[in-house]
């Protein structure tokens, strides 16, 4: 099956749940959080969990495990965290919750970030892959990046992903 066909027969409507790893922002000042929120509302996306989490990884991974077993969840979209700095903690919080890892998506990432920041895009390490069926991805806390990476590479995929995931069966 050709990829125009899979992304034909992709998910619709896809039921998210968005973290925002930060020491800092409150849902007042969580623009990255409420950025993302809007463009899965503009593509008829849900998000049906939502919270502001410390970049602490014993929280993070947590809070991810408990998504994963959440039914009414089908992709878990976080932000923050992804950097060097060592309160950045996020990839070390899902990496290995991860069944398989997405590489491509941190690569076209960075390739795309470089094109907006030049080599300090380098430094990221946002991910992305799957685990007990669902879709993880993991963004930089900048609204730029979200903005980003949401555009570029979530929306269009998201999905395309699921339905890989799940198959033909699951499709809507």
């Amino acid at each position: 099956m050709a990829v125009t066909e899979h992304k034909d027969k992709a998910h619709r409507a896809i039921r998210c749940a968005v973290i925002t790893a930060s020491d800092t922002r409150t849902p007042e000042t969580d623009t990255s959080g409420k950025k993302i929120a809007d463009l899965l509302a503009a593509q008829h996306h849900s998000v049906v969990s939502y919270q502001i989490l410390k970049d602490e990884p014993t929280q993070i991974t947590a809070a991810v495990q408990k998504l994963l077993g959440e039914s009414e969840v089908d992709a878990i979209i976080i932000n923050g965290g992804t950097g060097i700095a060592p309160r950045d903690t996020t990839f070390e919080a899902i990496q290995g919750l991860l069944e398989k890892e997405i590489s491509g998506f941190g690569e076209f990432f960075r390739m795309l970030s470089y094109q907006d920041i030049g080599s300090a895009a380098m430094l990221t390490r946002a991910t992305a892959g799957v685990a007990k069926g669902k879709v993880i991805i993991s963004l930089p806390g900048s609204t730029g990046a979200v903005e980003l990476g949401m555009t570029k590479l979530v929306l269009p995929e998201l999905g395309h992903m699921l339905f890989l995931l799940r198959g033909e069966r699951h499709a809507h």
